[in-house]
């Protein structure tokens, strides 16, 4: 089975979309087969991986016939349909065959209330017990069709039971995060909300209806990756300004000493071995980046991620280009390093 991995923090503003869209191009370039899953109602992961300027676009995807997105997938099971889940006809970009994308539909969020009744009630009610498990089965049939190795999952910035099904029942998951007050704030929410997702879970596993359901609750613990912070600026000596610096340490300090103990009391950390094997100390960053600044657009423009943009693509020319390419080059230094790590962890 691939290795499903999420992104996800209930704060917005954090590059969750970026992250995935950076990091998925560049394990893809390393020979991994991933699946792009864009669950965020809000389609920007869509929109970035195929160059969308507007929702019409989106709509051309939507009209060509089949299973074309993350909504009409799931229909069969939300919407009671007389077929089973079948896989869903993914996009594809010609720069990187070894990267695909399950487009997400703002519809998704049609859902929300059905499977959060499914997942408070599904041991009583048996009509829907084949709701929690769906979205699993999805993406699992859909990389078995694409042999994919990896699913990135890039989710909403919301506490709801979506996004508590969708880390619950992945084996790994990435927190993005910004060096400032609200993400020191949201590192003390999800210290509370990650343990009792996982408590749900886990008693939902092991409920007769759901283990009897034809899409069954996958029988995962998500583990820890690390945090990804990103969106600070540089000092002209290449490391972040004092004031960014400053969030930078108290984000770290509190997931180290905050979220990595809840997680380990709840059997969501990998071993300290596994972290150690790529560098790491548990609660120390996967990955730190620095703002993309004016690369963000053009990666947005062409669709490519900052790292391999060409010179036609930047439309700069003399010093600028020069200096640009070597932002870029840093930034692919860093994505290249990410992904080693999280082939590494996630093979550990």
């Amino acid at each position: 089975m691939a290795k499903q991995i999420s992104l996800f923090n209930h704060k917005g503003g954090v590059s969750k979309t970026t992250t995935a869209f950076n990091l998925g191009w560049m394990l893809a370039q390393k020979g991994k087969r991933v699946l792009l899953v864009d669950c965020d109602p809000q389609c920007n992961l869509t929109g970035m991986f195929l160059g969308f300027k507007g929702i019409e676009d989106l709509e051309k995807v939507y009209s060509q016939g089949g299973i074309r997105n993350i909504r009409d997938g799931l229909a069969p099971a939300f919407e009671s349909k007389p077929v089973p889940l079948a896989a869903v006809e993914c996009e594809t970009i010609k720069e990187n065959n070894n990267l695909l994308l399950l487009p997400g539909h703002i519809g998704l969020a049609e859902y929300e209330t059905t499977l959060g009744i499914a997942q408070e009630l599904s041991g009583s009610l048996v009509t829907l017990q084949n709701l929690p498990g769906a979205p699993t089965r999805l993406f699992q049939l859909t990389a078995e069709k694409y042999k994919i190795d990896i699913i990135l999952i890039d989710m909403s910035p919301s506490l709801g039971p979506i996004n508590q099904n969708l880390l619950s029942t992945s084996e790994y998951f990435l927190v993005p995060m910004t060096p400032d007050y609200f993400s020191v704030m949201a590192v003390d929410s999800l210290a509370t909300v990650l343990p009792k997702w996982k408590d749900w879970a886990t008693k939902a596993k092991a409920t007769k209806v759901l283990q009897e359901a034809t899409y069954p609750l996958p029988n995962t613990t998500p583990k820890f990756l690390g945090t990804v912070i990103q969106k600070y600026r540089l000092r002209s000596q290449g490391t972040p300004s004092t004031a960014f610096q400053k969030w930078i340490d108290e984000v770290e300090d509190k997931v180290k000493t905050k979220l990595v103990p809840v997680l380990k009391a709840s059997d969501m950390m990998l071993p300290d071995e596994a972290y150690a094997s790529v560098g790491l100390k548990p609660g120390e960053p996967l990955l730190q980046i620095s703002d993309f600044n004016g690369l963000i657009a053009q990666s947005q423009k062409h669709n490519a991620p900052v790292f391999a943009l060409t010179d036609a693509q930047l439309e700069q020319t003399g010093i600028v280009l020069e200096r640009t390419k070597k932002s870029m080059e840093e930034f692919r230094k860093l994505f290249s390093e990410g992904a080693d790590r999280v082939i590494k962890l996630v093979n550990a």
